[in-house]
């Protein structure tokens, strides 16, 4: 990166700090049997407003992030409505280490999870490749999901050799940038313990890994099957975002029957540095979708 670049970097880091760190819910390394081991977080069962066991929730992160870093600003609000499961994808943070990064693994290790912690079905809500992983969950795994909700998400990211090129680079900028920022954080930003926080779960995915999981992603492709979701669905919108068009959000939205969605006036990083704007967001659609299952859930059989 040139030093114009470094300065760029220095100037955003004083303008756009990360958000507060609440009181992080502590993990455990879990072994998924004859997967490897990752690191998971769950906040525990929580009772529902009416009555009984609220939702059970499972958090997917973004690429080159972990799963507390991508929704460490949605915690507090999310875990006093529902029980949150929330773990590092393989090859990123404390995830499974594999010879490749591949989609389908990524959706059987969501269901590997909710079996080592006894939990038979879930809304899968994911953000960006957590949101990819979501929609693969369904197809895979369609007995076990309730529900999704998918952030900055799409049916497919390159339409084009030349597209596919660029989004395969975009991991591997991140994580390069995120290498440099080290340094330049400790030489110039006045960071604070949050920061430093934020830029460790950063940090946690190396740029080879993050690289892998970037040329998987380039070639996702829901558009065969995406009109068949038929689990109620919400779908998060970040309006001013440059590496998922918004119109690409949107048409997902109207190709999943009854889907509901909700527009975030910030980029593709809304989750964590325009957190203000992407939480009410995030609490309307796993609102939506779970207030719709539990309405199919206490309706009638029919005749």
């Amino acid at each position: 990166m040139s030093r114009i670049g470094e300065l760029g970097l220095i100037t955003a880091g004083r303008l756009v700090g990360m958000p507060p760190v609440p009181e992080i819910p502590v993990g455990r390394v879990v072994d998924l049997a004859g997967r490897g081991s990752t690191y998971v977080v769950d906040t525990g069962p929580v009772s529902s407003a009416r009555g009984g066991a609220a939702p059970v929730v499972f958090l997917l992160h973004a690429l080159a992030c972990t799963g507390l870093l991508t929704w460490y600003p949605c915690l507090d609000a999310l875990r006093r409505r529902y029980r949150l499961v929330i773990f590092d994808q393989r090859g990123h943070g404390q995830g499974i280490r594999s010879a490749r990064f591949d989609l389908d693994d990524c959706a059987d290790d969501v269901a590997a999870v909710a079996d080592s912690l006894d939990v038979a079905t879930f809304v899968a809500a994911g953000y960006s490749m957590g949101s990819l992983v979501a929609q693969n969950v369904w197809l895979r795994h369609r007995d076990r999901v309730d529900g999704l909700v998918l952030g900055a998400s799409t049916t497919h990211f390159a339409t084009t050799p030349r597209r596919q090129r660029t989004v395969t680079t975009v991991g591997a900028r991140l994580a390069a940038v995120a290498t440099r920022q080290r340094r330049i954080a400790v030489e110039a930003l006045d960071q604070s313990v949050d920061d430093r926080w934020a830029w460790r779960q950063f940090r946690a995915t190396t740029t080879a890994e993050v690289a892998a999981a970037g040329s998987v992603i380039a070639r996702f492709d829901s558009r065969g099957w995406i009109d068949d979701v038929d689990v109620p669905t919400a779908v998060v919108v970040t309006a001013r975002d440059r590496l998922i068009p918004p119109a690409r959000q949107r048409e997902l939205a109207r190709r999943i029957p009854g889907a509901t969605a909700y527009e975030v006036d910030a980029g593709h990083a809304a989750c964590v540095l325009n957190a203000q704007r992407f939480r009410p967001a995030m609490l309307a659609a796993t609102a939506s979708v779970t207030n719709r299952i539990r309405s199919t859930e206490t309706s009638p059989e029919p005749l």
